[in-house]
């Protein structure tokens, strides 16, 4: 019942902010204050609804680190989908053709700010915890990151390899960011940062949604497994690169802070019951 109360408040808050967001997408300045408002009221329900679910304080969204967590978080976002668009760009296949629109690139500020709020608290906050809890933090890693990744499937021009590379290399690097500060705003951060800089700054296609007018007018094409194709540069195998490494400090971090939870033993015997 918890886990359904949460799903439901976060869910109802990301569909109706998310189409009041989609319906003044002509208008930047809309945009960017009904995506604003959306990603605070999603926060603020998804504490309110834990507090009511679970009592206690809500760990995860506390004021401690709120700044250094969104900042650092935004900045890692931005240089890792920069590596990948320089090395694109090294080998020819992303042009830079002049510049592009200031007020589109304010605009895709509100809408990525809500998508990647939206889509941190539903997979990390709620889900992740939720798995976690009851079956260690190996496992929530890779449900989890499945599951983000078959929420893309939909996506237009979705390709297998874009969805792999998202359920490995993001959604992994989004779990492991939470286990390691035990927050969301460092998944937050880097999940805008980087959809910040796919579309707002570099002008590519942000998995499969269109190629938007951010701040350069720039073009991409060339292989497949090289610029993501309709997919966007999430689906290129530099993508897949750059994100397993930063997945893997991550990784080094959690570890060094013992914030991994082991399986409960009655869970790795029902395991081996299984397997057996």
């Amino acid at each position: 019942m918890k886990l359904f109360l949460q799903l439901l408040a976060v869910m109802v808050a990301g569909v109706v902010g998310g189409q009041a967001v989609m319906l003044v997408e002509g208008d930047p300045w809309l945009t960017l204050g009904l995506g604003l408002l959306t990603a605070v009221l999603t926060l603020a329900l998804y504490w309110w609804v834990v507090r009511l679910t679970e009592g206690g304080t809500v760990t995860d969204v506390t004021r401690e680190g709120v700044f250094a967590g969104l900042g650092g978080g935004t900045l890692v976002g931005v240089l890792l989908f920069a590596c990948v668009i320089v090395n694109i760009a090294f080998l020819g296949y992303y042009k830079v053709d002049g510049m592009g629109s200031l007020t589109g690139a304010v605009g895709l500020f509100g809408f990525m700010a809500a998508a990647a709020v939206t889509e941190e608290v539903l997979f990390r906050g709620v889900l992740f915890r939720f798995i976690e809890r009851g079956a260690g933090t190996w496992i929530a890693v890779v449900v989890s990151s499945v599951l983000f990744g078959l929420w893309h499937l939909p996506n237009p021009n979705a390709s297998l390899l874009g969805i792999a590379i998202i359920t490995v290399g993001a959604g992994g690097l989004l779990a492991v960011a939470y286990v390691a500060t035990r927050s969301l705003w460092l998944p937050i951060g880097i999940h805008f940062g980087w959809n910040f800089a796919a579309s707002a700054i570099f002008s590519t296609e942000v998995s499969g949604n269109g190629t938007p007018a951010g701040l350069l007018d720039a073009t991409t094409s060339g292989p497949l497994l090289v610029t993501g194709g309709g997919f966007g540069p999430e689906a290129s195998l530099y993508s897949l690169v750059f994100l397993v490494l930063a997945t893997v400090v991550y990784l080094w971090v959690a570890r060094r802070r013992r914030n991994l939870v082991p399986m409960r033993r009655s869970d790795r015997a029902a395991a081996a019951t299984l397997a057996g």
